[in-house]
């Protein structure tokens, strides 16, 4: 009996696990930074965990505030890429391409967070990295609405 999952080549299922278990753990990284980022600065959101480190205010930081942005980045778009990325495996696209498109937007991903919020680089390289992600997220949804 072939079932829908028989259109999903192994090598490719592969790199889609591995570059999604990256990104994952990306953003999981990402809360650590924030927290690592909020006790170095003594900046907390929460009155309780500011009485906790002996700070007297809860305030904003620039930098809490950057490594936010960039995290919150990554939770509006690394959770659409593992699920297109999934349902294009679905459509049984050439291998080659599909483990490039995955490659792509981890490396990008990767990318984006290190210009923005590890070693901030000025503009244009946080959007350029922020489009190659995006553009082979946007053809893997297309490709999918096509052949689904």
């Amino acid at each position: 009996m072939t079932t829908l999952f028989d259109a999903i080549d192994p090598r490719a299922f592969r790199s889609y696990v591995f570059w999604s278990a990256v990104l994952v753990f990306k953003m999981l990284m990402m809360s650590y930074l924030t927290g690592r980022k909020r006790f170095g600065r003594k900046v907390f959101a929460n009155p309780e965990d500011a009485a906790m480190t002996g700070a007297r205010e809860v305030r904003t930081d620039p930098e809490v505030e950057r490594v936010r942005r960039a995290h919150q980045n990554d939770v509006e778009n690394i959770p659409l890429f593992v699920a297109i990325g999934f349902l294009y495996l679905l459509t049984g696209p050439d291998v080659t391409l599909a483990v490039t498109l995955f490659r792509l937007v981890g490396i990008a991903r990767i990318v984006h967070t290190l210009v923005y919020a590890v070693v901030v680089v000025r503009q244009p390289a946080r959007m350029v990295a922020w489009f190659l992600a995006y553009i082979p997220t946007i053809y893997m949804t297309l490709a999918t609405v096509v052949k689904g």
